[in-house]
């Protein structure tokens, strides 16, 4: 493309929060930085050198790298503007207006704006309609034209005839940016709603169909496209957002469009050259001369219209583009990166340079997440041409750091466009990535995020996979992959996975490449090939995980979702996969039946391979073993399952085999009489067998090691057979409560038979409580059933003293379940009749349970082992185990199983334990509070009081309240205030309760006799001051009086000089109260506390009406763009301001410089409100109503709604007497308690 030329000179303006704070200047200004000189007469030409340097002053605040701060200085335009033709018969309907403001005339009442939000008409037409009209007046159908684009801006004012002939395009803004008076900060393309939706698709099609309308004609007048490019790059400049986003995506449509038309005169030009060149080339008889000379005449007026089309691409390169792709307003830079990825695409030869993508470059390190997202976009579209990529070399050079670590973008589609963007380098630029950027990208296969983890996978793939496993195409058909191909896919897949040591389980894997690689891995016959091979080179760990593979892809096939924690978007499957999925679930059964029994009769040693192959039955279409009359293969599975179950006593590999033979075990099947009697027949060896060694053990008194192992293995077998099959009619409940009562009793049987004993006889009572709910039970039989809960019950009670931890552990897991299963839940729903059944524990068991928890859950993470020398995932498990255990606990409370005041042993180790245990505590917390809230707080209370007096035991009075132990529990008072949430209105009687115990509790023990010390719970008082900015001020005070009143009895008084007491009462008085001012606990902005003095309190805990309209119009300062806040420019009175009303040096930093786009002025002390409460200079107000629309932090108008609307809740609720609420009078402070 030839050089830019410019066709702006840019003018210089000051912020109008400027004028605002300096108060002696007046008006608005928003002119451009980059506007076009006005039609008539180049007005604001002397400004050009101003302009410059306040866009270089725009450079230094840029967030972006440092090539952005060289000085691009704009050079002065070719050839002038042409003027605006006066308009000789203005058209009928149209209005003038004077500068006194009357009316000569009427404004063309424009129809263009109504036609594109409607979106009915049809955009070809409504442009040609507009031509017409414009032919037969110039000045009113190019006027109709700039009011169509004001009114898309969501002005409602109208450039008049008279202002266009006399005011040049800055003052034109200006006036429009004074008219611009809307109170919200909606505008079309921003606006919620159904008729605004599809407005800025129109508006884009319009201006699209616009370009290609006159690319023949009016493009090349001169007059339109040069003051319609003239007004958008002025208004693309202006503090108005409305304004500057509107314009910026017309301006950048347009470009758009004359890319498109500059395509074609280059094209054109081309044709012309060939034929020029070929016509000259002919013989001196045949060559025409004057076919010639037309061609030189067309070549000349092509390259005439290519001039002028690259000198209106200049002018919105240079004076849009250049400032609006770092504009602080995140649409406009992704609408600026989106376009010219779409020059580059389109018109190649001239934009796609270094030149110009360096933009894209540094803009791939925006804050925005939508600005990182258009750039990687831009750029998978430049990749993917083989043809483009020779001429991204240096680009990619300089850039392909950023473009990797944008892998690990925080914003998961960006990073999945990252991912994209590689795969595409990768296919298209062989050698650019190396083995070090390639690695940074392999573990993100493992990310919980799916479609990052897909698009990962798809990289794998190419990487990896695909040159070594290529497939060609014949005849336009590929042709089946080979086994060959197949094998080695798989071998590079083991060895990917087992050499990485990323990560410990292939279903993640497996499921990010199941996109790409989906075919390859459905090939199980390649898959059970490999693992049934007598002469395979696999080692034990490639076999385990070619198994997992397996199984993995198995499920993935007939499941369709991914594992367990790996995030997906989409809700459902499409009917054309679910058919896919039905197809394969066949596929995979039909193949895998036959060969199940052989991979089971190959791995049946081995224990880690065995228990993935007995949940392939989980996946099969079960009914295909009669429709296929496959029965032989169902005795061989079970034939392999019976020996797998005798051989194995692995929990993994029990669990699988009970849950396979219970899906068999259904009545539908025709194969079920078959499955029920092999089920009879494994179940009576193991019942043989188990009341076999249980005679040896009843009567010798000691048994070896492979006996003890023996019965051991029986017992968990039957254990896992039990869960999952109802075993009742074998009678285990007897025999196993013989064993454990000859445990307890004698303490002679080994603790491995207790573990399962205790669990057989726990899910025979549950088998039992089954069939008696599903019929009507005699009492005899709940009475029966009533005992053997009781006399279980008492067994695990015994068991939690018992010297080993599993034990203890076991029998607190049944219990807990047992007694959730029997409380008085289970009578809900129409069980009446099971009323009987209903078990309370009694006190000495509910003590058991609450030590229990105390010697096992809440212990120290030092008396957990060896600390540093065991493993991670040790830590784990047994944080999970202990986690689980104060769950079961904490659901025995919630039900009402145990007294909700055994809850203060869990609530005392809330802050203590809050890493490891804080939501389980605080879903309790939260679940108490929902039943019973008075009860709720009391426990609070209680929990601090066991703690104090526990502290006071451990250490005595004296400096009790400078020990850590009584910081932490100030913490966990803390803690609790925080609890009651923002309802101060709902929570003020048990606030105010709360703290009436609490002094009554430190003021109940008195002082040793003869001694003039304080009390020795009154270092209480100072736990009970974290709850005094829930209070509200008359409650205050009447606490005061109470306090007073109990001190009495104890010969002190308010002044005494006891610590605790001038602390609390330091909490209770009006200086602290924090809460008063906003009593209903609304949300504070969001912006960091300072430093400072503390704002006054009126006296009513409130600023009046004036004062708080005010503050909620004080608009923040107006971020910075190429004609905001310049450099040199004075901020003395919004700097001082700022100074003084801060203690922290970087606020005296930001008096006196512009603030950023994140940074907003802070209002910390009251002289800051007094400053900005009262303007210097006259007509503040009509200003600071207009800069609410200029720009703003996006987060500011929310943060004003949300303070209008807390201060309004403030003025419902700050006086509790309003609501007929007193709740601490004489008679409710029940003074007489002392």
């Amino acid at each position: 493309m030839p050089t830019l030329r410019s066709s702006s000179s840019p003018s210089s303006v000051s912020s109008p929060l400027q004028r605002a704070a300096g108060g002696g200047q007046r008006g608005l200004s928003a002119s451009s930085s980059s506007s076009v000189s006005v039609p008539y007469g180049n007005r604001d030409s002397g400004q050009t050198s101003q302009g410059d340097s306040d866009s270089l002053s725009a450079d230094e605040g840029s967030d972006f790298e440092d090539s952005l701060r060289r000085s691009v200085r704009k050079r002065a335009a070719r050839r002038p503007l042409k003027t605006t033709p006066v308009a000789k018969h203005p058209k009928k309907g149209s209005r003038m207006i004077r500068g006194d403001g009357q009316k000569d005339s009427e404004v063309p009442a424009s129809h263009l704006f109504d036609a594109v939000k409607a979106a009915k008409s049809d955009m070809q037409s409504l442009v040609d309609e507009w031509l017409d009209s414009y032919k037969q007046d110039q000045d009113a159908g190019f006027l109709e034209l700039i009011n169509f684009f004001i009114r898309s801006c969501g002005c409602k004012g109208n450039v008049t005839p008279e202002m266009f002939k006399k005011m040049s395009n800055s003052e034109i803004i200006r006036h429009l940016t004074e008219q611009f008076n809307e109170d919200s900060g909606d505008y079309p393309l921003t606006a919620p709603g159904p008729s605004w939706k599809k407005f800025q698709g129109s508006f884009c099609e319009f201006v699209k169909t616009l370009v290609f309308q006159c690319q023949y004609s009016l493009l090349y007048d001169g007059f339109p496209m040069d003051n319609l490019i003239s007004l958008l790059t002025g208004l693309s400049d202006s503090q108005v957002r409305a304004f500057r986003h509107t314009s910026t995506l017309a301006a950048m449509k347009l470009m758009t469009s004359l890319v498109r038309v500059a395509l074609q005169l280059s094209l054109h030009k081309d044709n012309n050259q060939r034929q020029y060149e070929a016509e000259r080339n002919k013989g001196p008889g045949q060559r025409a001369p004057e076919r010639l000379e037309s061609l030189l005449e067309k070549r000349k007026e092509l390259q005439e219209h290519q001039e002028e089309i690259e000198g209106m691409m200049n002018a919105l390169f240079r004076g849009v583009f250049v400032h609006r792709y770092r504009d602080v307003l995140p649409e406009i830079r992704a609408i600026c990166i989106e376009e010219i990825g779409s020059w580059m695409q389109s018109y190649s030869t001239s934009f796609l340079t270094d030149s110009y993508l360096k933009y894209i470059g540094w803009t791939l390190h925006d804050k925005h997440r939508e600005v990182r997202l258009k750039c990687l976009k831009a750029l998978k579209a430049l990749y993917s041409s083989r043809d483009l990529t020779a001429r991204l070399e240096l680009f990619t050079s300089r850039f392909k750091d950023r473009m990797v670590s944008m892998v690990m973008d925080r914003e998961y589609d960006v990073a999945v466009e990252a991912v994209k963007l590689l795969t595409i380098i990768l296919k298209n630029m062989e050698g650019v990535l190396t083995d070090a950027d390639c690695e940074g990208i392999y573990p993100v296969v493992y990310a919980s995020h799916r479609a990052l983890a897909s698009a990962a996978g798809e990289f794998l793939y190419w990487k990896l996979f695909y040159p070594e496993c290529e497939t060609r195409a014949e005849g336009g058909r590929q042709r089946r992959r080979s086994p060959r191909a197949q094998r080695t896919f798989f071998h590079l897949l083991l060895s990917f996975f087992v050499e990485s040591e990323l990560h410990d389980h292939a279903a993640y894997l497996v499921d990010s490449l199941w996109d790409c690689a989906g075919a390859q891995l459905k090939d199980w016959e390649s898959l059970t090939s490999l693992l049934l091979e007598k002469d395979q080179n696999l080692g034990d760990v490639q076999e385990s995980t070619l198994i997992e593979i397996l199984v993995s892809s198995v499920r993935q096939a007939s499941e369709g979702h991914p594992p367990v924690g790996r995030l997906t978007g989409k809700k459902g499957l499409t009917p054309k996969e679910r058919k896919t999925q039905a197809d394969d679930k066949v596929k995979l059964t039909e193949h895998l039946i036959p060969l199940l029994p052989q991979l089971l009769a190959k791995f049946s040693a081995d224990a880690e391979k065995v228990a993935p192959l007995l949940q392939l039955l989980n996946h099969f279409d079960l009914n295909i073993y009669c429709t296929r009359r496959l029965e032989k293969h169902l005795e061989l599975f079970l034939q392999q399952l019976q020996e797998v179950v005798v051989k194995h006593a692995e929990p993994a590999v029990l669990e699988a085999g009970a849950h396979a033979l219970y899906l068999l075990c259904n009545p539908e099947f025709t194969f079920f009489g078959r499955v029920d009697f092999a089920r009879s027949q494994l179940v009576d060896l193991l019942t043989d067998r188990f009341q076999q060694e249980l005679e040896e053990l009843l009567q010798s008194p000691f048994l070896d090691e492979d006996e003890v192992y023996s019965l051991a293995a029986t017992l968990k077998r039957l254990s896992a057979f039990y869960n999952a099959h109802d075993l009742s009619r074998w009678e285990l409940y007897e025999p196993c409560y013989r064993l454990l009562r000859k445990a307890v009793d004698t303490g002679e049987v080994p603790h491995q038979v207790i573990l399962p004993a205790l669990t057989l006889v726990y899910f025979s009572i549950l088998w039992t409580l089954s069939h008696l709910s599903e019929s009507d039970a005699s009492q005899k039989q709940l009475l029966s059933l009533k005992g053997r809960v009781v006399a279980f019950c008492e067994l695990c009670q015994s068991c939690l003293s018992d010297v080993d931890s599993d034990i203890q552990e076991q029998a607190f897991v049944l219990l807990s379940d047992l007694l959730l299963v029997f409380s008085p839940q289970m009578i809900l729903g129409g069980r009446d009749f099971l009323r009987p059944l209903v078990f309370f524990p009694e006190a000495t068991l509910q003590s058991e349970l609450a030590s229990f928890l105390m010697d096992h859950v809440f212990i120290q993470p030092g008396e957990l082992g060896s600390g540093h020398s065991q493993e991670d995932h040790v830590h784990i498990e047994q944080l999970h185990q202990r986690r689980r255990l104060l769950a079961g606990f904490c659901k025995l409370l919630l039900y009402g199983v145990l007294e909700m005041d055994a809850a203060s042993d869990v609530f005392k180790h809330y802050n203590k334990f809050y890493n490891d245990y804080g939501d389980i505590i605080k879903e309790t917390l939260t679940r108490a509070r929902q039943i019973d809230r008075s009860h709720c707080s009391r426990i609070l209370l209680l929990s601090l009081k066991q703690l104090y007096t526990e502290l006071l035991q451990e250490q005595g009075p004296q400096g009790l309240n400078e020990l850590p132990a009584f910081g932490e529990m100030r913490d966990l008072a803390r803690r609790f205030a925080l609890s009651f949430g923002p309802q101060q209105l709902q929570n003020r009687d048990l606030v105010v309760a709360l703290h009436k115990e609490g002094i009554r509790f430190s003021l109940s023990e008195p002082p040793p006799a003869g001694s003039s010390g304080q009390p020795p719970n009154l270092a209480f008082l100072e736990l009970l001051s974290e709850f005094s900015p829930r209070l509200f001020h008359q409650d205050k005070q009447l606490l005061l009086s109470y306090l007073g009143k109990g001190l009495q009895r104890v010969s002190q008084s308010l002044d005494c000089p006891w610590g605790p007491v001038t602390t609390y009462c330091h909490s209770l008085s009006p200086v602290e109260s924090t809460a008063e001012a906003s009593p209903q606990g609304y949300p504070r902005s969001k912006k960091r506390r300072t430093e400072g003095p503390p704002r006054r309190q009126r006296e009513d805990g409130r600023p009046s009406q004036e004062e708080s309209l005010q503050l909620t119009s004080i608009p923040p300062s107006p971020t910075l763009t190429s004609t905001a806040v310049k450099r040199g420019q004075p901020r003395r009175a919004l700097g001082e301001a700022e100074e003084e009303g801060s203690s922290e040096p970087e606020h005296s930093a930001q008096g006196s410089q512009p603030l950023s786009g994140n940074q907003r002025p802070r209002f910390s002390s009251p002289r800051r409100f007094r400053t900005l409460l009262h303007p210097p200079g006259p007509g503040l107000g009509s200003r600071l109503t207009r800069l609410r629309l200029m720009e703003e932090d996006e987060d500011e108008p929310e943060a004003h709604g949300e303070l209008s609307e807390g201060r309004r809740d403030a003025d419902k609720h700050s006086s509790p007497s309003e609501h007929g609420l007193d709740l601490l009078d004489s008679t409710e402070l029940n003074l007489e308690d002392f």
